[in-house]
């Protein structure tokens, strides 16, 4: 796959406003990336100005922490739908994970795909919170789920993705896609997490990376 159609360029920062969002949408449309990731508020706004491009556009559940309940987080989907929403990013309960309370964090995700109405998810794991083994259990419960993807980050943690991270998740999510966010800076960095098996990458450091190959940022 060409290496534009691996990355949801993505601007998450409390302090964006319609002016980075629209830096972001033509960035994406020149680039041809596969989808901007960005906050649900600016999700109706981004639908009508990528109509037609071929971009897709992507935004975040439960985002940073997790710790919403269900119930907010079905709301939050079934609103991003409705604004015209085609990817959802969402971030698991990581507290009831770690707790073992495996049959919610599952039930959660399932509510969410339920809300998405055939919307590709993407279930968010926050691999740098995680033991390897919450990692391994991590990811099967996504595999068991209709999810698409899990991911590893939100970039809003202390630590990103590492190729170790994607390639444990990709061994253990039942044929599931593994998206790579947070941390991918350079080609080198691209290179490494599409080797350990990630099918999507999460970045604000899209047009470096295709342009020059390094970046910064999230």
């Amino acid at each position: 796959m060409e290496i534009r159609q691996l990355i949801d360029h993505t601007y998450l920062k409390p302090v964006g406003t319609r002016k980075e969002i629209d830096a972001l949408i033509g960035e994406a449309v020149e680039h041809r990336f596969k989808s901007v990731c960005i906050q649900p508020c600016f999700v109706a706004y981004a639908k009508a100005k990528l109509e037609r491009t071929g971009v897709l556009v992507c935004t975040v559940i439960g985002f940073p922490l997790g710790a919403n309940t269900t119930e907010t987080k079905v709301f939050e989907t079934l609103n991003a739908v409705a604004n015209g929403a085609d990817e959802i990013d969402m971030v698991i309960n990581i507290g009831e994970l770690k707790a073992g309370n495996l049959d919610y964090v599952r039930s959660e995700i399932d509510s969410v795909v339920k809300a998405a109405s055939g919307r590709l998810v993407k279930v968010i794991i926050e691999t740098c919170y995680l033991t390897k083994d919450e990692i391994v259990a991590a990811s099967d419960i996504v595999g068991r789920t209709g999810a698409t993807f899990v991911k590893t980050s939100t970039g809003f943690g202390p630590a990103g993705a590492t190729p170790e991270d994607v390639r444990l998740m990709k061994a253990n999510a039942r044929g599931k896609e593994v998206k790579a966010a947070g941390g991918v800076r350079t080609r080198e960095d691209l290179d490494k997490m599409v080797d350990a098996g990630a099918t999507r990458i999460g970045t604000s450091n899209g047009v470096a990376l295709v342009q020059n190959g390094q970046g910064s940022g999230y």
